[in-house]
């Protein structure tokens, strides 16, 4: 197997991963936590995205990104439909997830960090959770939608062969 195929498999395995954690939570982890009361919605998504910053995740958050670039480059020819589709899911994947998870849901994350539940009043968790709750779940569901379009342009690029069989 060449090389050009085992970077764009792991690339295939890294991005549905993403795309499945991302999916997971647009699904069943926001909706669950959406029925907590406030104090108990506010620490577990502190706890949740403290726990989250581990290395497999980076592994896989930031593999995808670096394995979607070099499998573009790798891949890359402008007559080749597959190459299209590859270097679709890297700007899918750049612009719909890793770009909306740091100047959206990272600092939206950095804000609850910071607020001190214990501490704080019934009126403050519902403010904090109202800013936070509504935008966070919106930009998840951006960041779940580029990840499936990125996963389907991976997937697509290897089931149909083009003339080019790259």
């Amino acid at each position: 197997m060449k090389m050009h195929a085992i970077t764009l498999m792991i690339t295939i395995i890294l991005s549905a991963m993403m795309s499945g954690f991302f999916f997971a939570y647009a699904f069943s982890v926001n909706l669950g936590l959406h029925k907590l009361d406030n104090k108990a919605y506010l620490l577990a998504m502190q706890n949740i995205n403290k726990e989250t910053l581990n290395p497999v995740f980076y592994i896989c958050f930031f593999g995808a990104l670096v394995l979607l670039v070099v499998s573009s480059i790798l891949h890359f020819d402008v007559h080749s439909p597959k190459s299209n589709r590859i270097l679709a899911a890297c700007i899918s994947y750049i612009f719909g997830v890793f770009i909306v998870t740091g100047l959206r849901n990272v600092p939206l994350n950095d804000q609850l960090a910071i607020f001190d539940v214990a501490n704080a009043s019934e009126k403050s968790m519902e403010n904090i959770r109202y800013r936070f709750e509504n935008s966070w779940v919106f930009w998840n569901s951006v960041r779940t939608l580029a990840s499936f379009i990125t996963l389907v342009c991976l997937i697509i690029s290897v089931v149909f062969r083009d003339s080019t069989n790259n």
